[in-house]
């Protein structure tokens, strides 16, 4: 988005989702959760409900950007707790940008 400067726009989602990758965003950020509950001690009740949702065992199969955005204070402590700070900049993007 152009303005009449000839200088670039910030995306914003409520004029165009043109130029955001929501789903490119929601996949970072589902590989950024995998990462972290690959590591032993990091998994628990709440990421096997949040995995089987995942996979469509309890219902449809949700998007990523779908699933992210309901559990997004999970998502965002899982991050916090273990001070991912690109994975939580990346998070605080999906959330200002696509949800």
């Amino acid at each position: 988005m152009e303005q009449q400067c000839g200088c670039r726009q910030k995306p914003d989602r409520y004029v165009s989702f043109e130029g955001i990758d929501c789903a490119g965003n929601a996949r970072r950020i589902m590989e950024c959760i995998d990462r972290h509950l690959e590591i032993p001690g990091r998994n628990n009740s709440f990421w096997e409900y949040f995995n089987k949702k995942r996979s469509g065992g309890s219902g449809p199969k949700p998007d990523d950007l779908f699933l992210i955005h309901c559990n997004i204070n999970q998502v965002r402590e899982l991050f916090e707790t273990w001070e991912d700070e690109e994975a939580l900049h990346l998070l605080e993007q999906l959330e200002e940008e696509c949800c």
